[in-house]
């Protein structure tokens, strides 16, 4: 009995899942792309085996303050990233072999892979020291029980020299293979430390896994390459975005968020210095107090804004023109579509608030399904705008997510006037999984609608990739909560509440979408030559992961339903 129960945890409905979006990579592998596919497997093998452990490990929820209600999610987390840089990899191997990009663009892609997943490895090694010393503490004198820990470092150490050999091949000298391999290096290290620093300041806001998911280079580095086009969208397959304006669009989005994430850090600084110098004075004045450090906080956050981030894109990207005026120009450049889409979503947005808002006050609708009309909101705003306007939209969601992070900021640090207000607000969507200091839905939502159109850049043969992340959250997940709790009768587990019904309604229903989206996309121009049997393996893999993972599937569906349809 108790090797069937092993059997049966070895073998759950998410780990299946996520071995089956691996293999079906592996298959559509180049064998140039060999030793990729190669330290991909040995990640999958190491994690595999250390969540397993982890599951019977008392250590690691001592050390960590994990999502409550989740599993640990190291194999999800382990391998969602460096899968989604492998399909990218081969999608622009096939560019590559059509002579469409330069082998620069390719070589970058793959150092982008590297480092993806030695962050990944870095957190798995990691794991593994803390797995190590349990096993010491518990058995100090036998090797009964330590044998998955063991496996996984073998599988780490092999996924190193894998590593090693391929740097070697596109390094033109040692020294050169030698930076780059200290350049990923570093990316373990730093997984490492945001980890810890996240699961420390920020208890059950997210599960292992989700926290390694914390590495994601999108910036589109062929800057330089020319595509002498006027038209705003080339909607012919293959296609090239126009490679300018979307580079100073990723450089404005990396800019404002690199200073946000330093607003919490000068802020603090000096808020510290100001109560040195007039502690006595600001603990007599308690509303007068509020106001100073509102004050300093709306202080910091302009100047950093205005001119610390265009001080960086001037001297460190060369990015000559302040972004506030470069996004003046670009909007006005087509003032009547972009700005009548910016009165739309205010519209849509201001409506769908305070309607869902209202609701969350006065029904007893479950906050789970609340949310998933942001989901159907997702796809009212973001899918005319990625047929019409692709790259307004990738400027609009740099801003959606500044705004988001300001707003987390003051609603954290409770800034006056705001911080009260937005907390309260922020607390009608909330569930028991949102029971922490930072709340996250807002942003996976977000985040998982954006990055596959941020991915997107450059050479892409696969029409449906950028929409990979508004057909599996706004329409696929939302159809399968709906469904499923309205009609679910058979469980996929006896502890979940996911539903055979709502699954098959969000697979049907992403399918159905697909369908009448193809010849939507083909009326602009697109050459189609989507393979309808991957795209049913990728919308059925996508929803049986949502079926099975207790992970927040916002920021891990997206991506892998991505790294499926670019195959």
């Amino acid at each position: 009995m108790a090797v069937s129960t092993a059997t049966v945890s070895f073998l759950n409905g998410e780990r299946a899942v996520v071995v089956l979006v691996v293999a079906r990579i592996l298959f559509s592998l180049p064998s140039s792309l060999l030793f990729h596919g190669v330290s991909l497997s040995l990640l999958l093998l190491a994690a595999l085996f250390l969540e397993i452990r982890a599951e019977i490990s008392s250590s690691l929820p001592t050390v960590f303050n994990a999502r409550p209600g989740a599993s640990s999610g190291i194999l999800l987390g382990a391998v969602a990233l460096p899968a989604v840089m492998l399909s990218k990899l081969i999608l622009l191997r096939r560019a590559y072999l059509l002579h469409e990009i330069e082998p620069e663009e390719l070589e970058h892609i793959t150092m982008q892979y590297w480092a993806t997943s030695a962050s990944c490895c870095g957190v798995l090694i990691f794991l593994w020291i803390i797995l190590w010393r349990e096993s010491r503490n518990v058995h100090p004198s036998s090797s009964r029980g330590i044998w998955e820990p063991k496996f996984s470092l073998s599988c780490i150490l092999l996924y190193a020299a894998l590593c090693l050999v391929s740097l070697a091949t596109i390094s033109h000298t040692g020294l050169n293979a030698a930076l780059k391999w200290l350049w990923i290096l570093f990316h373990g290290f730093a997984s490492v430390k945001l980890i810890q620093h996240l699961l420390c300041t920020f208890p059950y806001c997210a599960s292992i896994g989700l926290s390694s998911f914390n590495f994601f280079p999108f910036k589109d580095e062929a800057k330089d390459k020319e595509q002498p086009t006027s038209a705003d969208y080339i909607p012919v397959q293959p296609f090239l975005y126009k490679y300018d304006v979307r580079s100073e669009i990723s450089i404005i989005i990396q800019g404002v968020l690199l200073g946000l994430l330093l607003v919490p850090l000068v802020f603090k600084f000096v808020l510290h210095v100001y109560r040195r110098s007039f502690g006595k004075s600001c603990s007599e004045r308690g509303t007068d107090n509020e106001i100073v450090k509102s004050l300093i906080f709306f202080s910091s956050l302009g100047f950093i804004l205005l001119t610390i981030v265009p001080s960086w894109m001037q001297f460190v990207q060369d990015f000559n023109q302040h972004p506030l005026l470069w996004v003046i120009t670009f909007v006005f450049s087509e003032p009547f579509k972009r700005l009548s889409l910016c009165v739309y979503w205010v519209c849509l947005i201001y409506a769908s608030v305070l309607r869902f808002y209202n609701i969350s006050r006065k029904s007893k609708m479950e906050r789970i399904l609340l949310r998933k009309y942001y989901h159907l909101m997702a796809v009212l705003m973001f899918l005319p705008a990625l047929i019409f306007q692709p790259k307004f939209l990738d400027l609009a969601f740099g801003a959606a997510l500044a705004v988001f992070l300001v707003l987390e900021i003051i609603r954290v640090w409770r800034i006056w006037p705001l911080g009260e207000i937005i907390h309260q607000f922020m607390n009608a969507f909330t569930d028991p999984r949102d029971s922490c200091l930072m709340l996250g839905i807002h942003f996976s939502l977000l985040l998982g609608c954006a990055l596959p159109i941020w991915m997107s850049f450059g050479f892409n043969d696969r029409p449906l990739s950028p929409f990979a992340g508004v057909l599996s959250l706004g329409i696929g997940d939302t159809m399968a909560s709906m469904v499923g709790h309205k009609y679910g009768v058979l469980r996929w587990s006896k502890t979940g509440k996911k539903t055979v019904e709502g699954t098959a309604a969000g697979i049907t229903s992403v399918l159905a979408a697909c369908s009448l989206l193809l010849p939507l996309l083909a009326s602009t121009g697109y050459i189609l030559t989507q393979d309808w049997l991957s795209l049913l393996l990728a919308v059925t893999a996508s929803g049986m992961l949502e079926a099975y993972t207790a992970q927040l599937d916002n920021a891990f569906i997206p991506l892998v339903f991505y790294s499926l349809l670019v195959l």
